[in-house]
C-alpha cells in the first residue's frame, strides 16, 4: 500500500497514526484490545497461535505479535496505546518497550538513564532526505 507524501512521513522514527495507519492496523489493533478482557487473555495464555487466527491479520502482523517486535507493531498499523495492552500482558514496562525498540537494544537501565538524561539524540533523527543527503553528499 503506497502511503501518500505528508511532512511527517519525512522523520525518522516516526509512525503517525492517520487515517491510512488506522486502517492498515486495524486488526492488529483489535487483537491487542481485545486483551482487556481476562477470558480473552487466559485464551490467549492457553494458545496464541489458535487465538489469534480469530483476527485476519497480515502474516507480518502475526510474526510481529509473536516475536514481540514493537517496532514492526508500529510499522504494521499499530497504535502505541494498543499494543501496549500486549507489553502489559507480558509484565513490560513502557521502559521495558522503548529499550526494546532501541535498534541497539539496550537494557531497561541503560534506556531510562538516557531518558533522565534528556532522549535520545537528535542528530540523523530530523529527515530522511536530509540524511540521504549527508549519506551520498
Amino acid at each position: 500500500m503506497n502511503q501518500p507524501l505528508r511532512d511527517y512521513n519525512d522523520i525518522p522514527g516516526t509512525y503517525v497514526f492517520d487515517g491510512l495507519h488506522q486502517r492498515r492496523g486495524y486488526w492488529l489493533n483489535t487483537f491487542c484490545k481485545s486483551l482487556d478482557h481476562a477470558g480473552n487473555r487466559d485464551a490467549f495464555r492457553a494458545n496464541p497461535a489458535t487465538y489469534v487466527e480469530k483476527f485476519p491479520m497480515t502474516p507480518e502482523q502475526r510474526e510481529a505479535v509473536r516475536e514481540r517486535d514493537w517496532l514492526a507493531m508500529l510499522r504494521l498499523g499499530g497504535n502505541i496505546y494498543y499494543t501496549f495492552k500486549l507489553a502489559i500482558f507480558d509484565g513490560l514496562s513502557m521502559q521495558h518497550v522503548g529499550a526494546a525498540m532501541n535498534g541497539s537494544k539496550m537494557t531497561v537501565e541503560e534506556f531510562r538513564s538516557m531518558m533522565v538524561m534528556g532522549g535520545r539524540p537528535i542528530d540523523g533523527m530530523r529527515s530522511r532526505r536530509e540524511n540521504r543527503a549527508r549519506d551520498h553528499g
